[in-house]
């Protein structure tokens, strides 16, 4: 892979870091993009290039990439698309601008980026773009609507994208995760903190017994949780192999809730995934 390129967004931490760390390892040339400026420096530190990319600023979206490119003469090869945010909140409770905010993050910048670099992988003849989704894009669970919806945002973009890039040389991949070490639950608090009022909701006891410690208290890893190296290994696959699947399931718990997902009937798995509520 010695000469490849590609843009990583959502670098700084978790699954984002250790794909920049693995991908370089194996020769490409990485461009690890963070949201923060610290954050960049920090990987700038560590021998990456680090163009700053907010996917909630486009202005960063346009001159993080343009930095990219100038780097490359114009060319690059592959595109992760990764960061993201979760708002934890009952649907009741999620104020409209919460989710408003969520969707640029998680969405709405994922694509404004993509479609920058598609005519880039036209004009050069090939390209690879993975979009880093979740089980929570084939499944719903409570207290994660908005991280849900923009999740199944983004499967319902990338499959479009995928079918109409069909007669181009240019992939397009989705993995979809499930429990992987991370910062995503600590990365949430303030978004929480923010937007939910939950001491007035009429779920205010659930939220004690359940959220509050989720979100607050260490209790270890997730039934079925592995390292982000496990995404990595994916990753890889995909950006490697000369016919890549168009989905890589990651976790038993994506691979068990895809199954599910099309055996059970609505009420057994509504049953089934009230439980990991």
């Amino acid at each position: 892979m010695a000469g490849k390129s590609i843009l990583v967004t959502g670098s700084s931490s978790g699954i984002g870091y250790d794909a920049v760390h693995g991908l370089r390892d194996r020769g490409w040339r990485v461009f690890a993009s963070c949201r923060q400026e610290a954050d960049c420096q920090r990987l700038r530190d560590e021998g990456f290039e680090s163009p700053r990319i907010d996917y909630t600023d486009p202005a960063t979206i346009e001159a993080g990439l343009a930095e990219t490119l100038e780097a490359t003469d114009g060319t690059l090869d592959a595109l992760f698309n990764n960061g993201a945010h979760a708002t934890p909140g009952a649907v009741e409770d999620l104020p409209v601008d919460a989710l408003r905010a969520i969707f640029e993050a998680n969405v709405f910048g994922w694509h404004d980026l993509t479609r920058r670099v598609i005519p880039v992988m036209r004009a050069q003849g090939h390209g690879r773009i993975v979009n880093h989704s979740s089980v929570l894009g084939l499944v719903t669970a409570p207290w994660r609507a908005a991280y849900n919806a923009t999740k199944f945002a983004t499967e319902g973009l990338t499959d479009t994208l995928r079918i109409e890039m069909r007669d181009t040389p240019i992939h397009v991949v989705t993995l979809n995760t499930g429990p992987v070490t991370s910062k995503i639950r600590e990365n949430a608090i303030p978004h929480f903190e923010r937007w939910i009022d939950w001491k007035s909701s009429p779920r205010a006891k659930d939220y004690e017994a359940r959220l509050m410690k989720r979100l607050y208290e260490d209790s270890g890893p997730d039934t079925f949780e592995l390292p982000p190296s496990a995404v990595t290994a994916k990753l890889i696959h995909a950006l490697e192999s000369d016919r890549p699947r168009p989905r890589y399931y990651i976790t038993k718990a994506t691979y068990l809730m895809g199954v599910a997902k099309r055996l059970l009937p609505t009420p057994a798995l509504d049953w089934l995934v009230s439980k990991g509520g």
